[in-house]
């Protein structure tokens, strides 16, 4: 606990004596027998406590320089404790000085151990007020940081009307929300809408990716811990769940969790309480609880995979994203914002897309959705030599035929995992960027490469 002291005392015998006494509980004592340079001291220093003398003038007792420099102190910091010094016959004027703000006051002559008492608790209150100063400053960066954008989802098409229609209807309300669609659809964005739209907008937004927790690490996620709850709790953790008080907590891919992990969840949603892990508190809830999947819940639930229970607690309205594909010219609309994105982020400004290509993309299922339209986009920017992109800008891998007939023979399962062979043989089993390429994390991307058996990375033939 040790800080910083300055002592202000016109008498240099006090000066002396009170700073062989400090020297030992202090990392630094600073003296002072006038105030001239009271306040450049403890900006040049960092002060965190000051010891201060009630009078300075020979023959002035009426306290009124210690109340002005004290409050000279809490214009320069407030965050600092201040300890008026005064006789044995100017305790009113102490605690005057108290009520103006100082922690304490000590009477002359003092007593050493409850001096030091003092000023341990003293430094105590400024240790606490610098560190909640510091945590609601860090919580003011996150939730600008975190604050979704004024970018609405891109799209004019019928389909996307209708789903931002319903967006705008239950964005005001509380009501849980199950988003689903395809990969790359964008489900994340509009969860992101939901929430700019939602009376908790000035709060924050937290998003967790559920198919890159673990089983053993999802209580202390979600919930937090207590310190030694196991090992490695080395101190307490806010769970997400608490940390997203007020707020929206977004819980993208939930159709992953198990059975097991499903039941915690529900528990949880049903008492609006939370318990951290290693505590027996109980800790109220107060989010707006968005979740997502790609996944076919209600197929799911006849499989005994997913609780029917915890379905009706997430879906109070469910918003289903169409698919790329059947959202017509949104496909050029997308492709003009992420060209000049591209354009602005690698300095290759003017570029345009002609007819032929725009007819290209137009014709092509895009079955990685807008993700993919995205990274396509990204890369014709890069290898762009010209002004212009044409037909041979964008390399499509499928042919629309091939690919209509493979649609309604392929899961979106097998869809999925055909993109994450093709990325790792594209990077050359580099895991970092084909996580990056695929827009998900590296744990979500190996917890899909052992669902679906992907081996031997860095092969070119891939094991299943």
């Amino acid at each position: 606990m040790k800080g910083k002291i300055l002592i202000l005392d016109d008498n240099k015998s006090v000066l002396t004596a009170l700073e062989m006494l400090l020297q030992t509980e202090f990392d630094e004592v600073y003296t002072l027998k006038n105030p001239n340079t009271l306040i450049s001291t403890i900006q040049a220093h960092h002060i965190d406590i000051v010891l201060l003398d009630m009078n300075f003038k020979t023959g002035v007792n009426n306290g009124n320089e210690g109340i002005f420099w004290l409050n000279q102190i809490q214009k320069c910091d407030p965050l600092i404790s201040v300890i008026m010094i005064t006789a044995y016959g100017d305790v009113e004027l102490a605690v005057k000085a108290v009520k103006h703000g100082a922690f304490d006051f000590i009477l002359k002559p003092w007593d050493n151990n409850k001096l030091i008492s003092t000023l341990i608790a003293s430094l105590k209150l400024r240790k606490s007020k610098v560190e909640n100063a510091s945590l609601l400053k860090t919580t003011h960066t996150l939730k600008q940081e975190l604050k979704p954008s004024a970018q609405s989802f891109i799209g004019q098409s019928p389909p996307i009307k209708r789903v931002m229609d319903m967006l705008r209807k239950v964005a005001i309300t509380d009501a849980n929300i199950l988003i689903t669609g395809e990969n790359g659809t964008g489900k994340e964005l509009i969860a992101k809408e939901i929430h700019r739209h939602s009376k908790r907008k000035r709060e924050i937004m937290l998003t967790v990716d559920m198919g890159a927790i673990s089983e053993t690490l999802f209580e202390s996620e979600l919930f937090g811990h207590t310190q030694g709850s196991f090992t490695d709790a080395k101190t307490n953790r806010v769970g997400k769940f608490e940390a997203a008080k007020n707020g929206t907590l977004f819980l993208d891919e939930i159709g992953n969790l198990s059975l097991t992990l499903q039941s915690k969840m529900l528990s949880c949603l049903q008492n609006r309480s939370i318990v951290p892990l290693g505590s027996n508190t109980q800790i109220p809830i107060n989010i707006r609880l968005i979740t997502a999947t790609n996944k076919d819940l209600s197929g799911m639930i006849s499989n005994d995979l997913f609780r029917e229970d915890l379905l009706y607690r997430i879906n109070t309205i469910t918003i289903d994203i169409p698919p790329l594909r059947d959202r017509g010219n949104d496909i050029l609309l997308i492709a003009e914002f992420y060209l000049s994105k591209y354009s602005n982020k690698y300095e290759k400004y003017g570029l345009k897309i002609n007819r032929k290509a725009m007819q290209k993309l137009l014709k092509y299922k895009w079955p990685g959705n807008v993700r993919e339209l995205q990274h396509t986009m990204e890369k014709a920017v890069i290898l762009a030599d010209d002004k212009v992109l044409n037909e041979d800008s964008f390399s499509l891998s499928d042919h629309p035929d091939k690919l209509k007939k493979d649609l309604h023979n392929t899961t979106i399962g097998e869809m999925e995992k055909e993109m994450i062979k093709a990325n790792i043989l594209k990077e050359n089993g580099n895991i970092s960027t084909v996580a990056k390429n695929l827009g998900i994390s590296r744990q979500a991307l190996y917890n899909k490469l052992s669902k679906y058996g992907i081996r031997d990375l860095k092969s070119s033939k891939l094991s299943l």
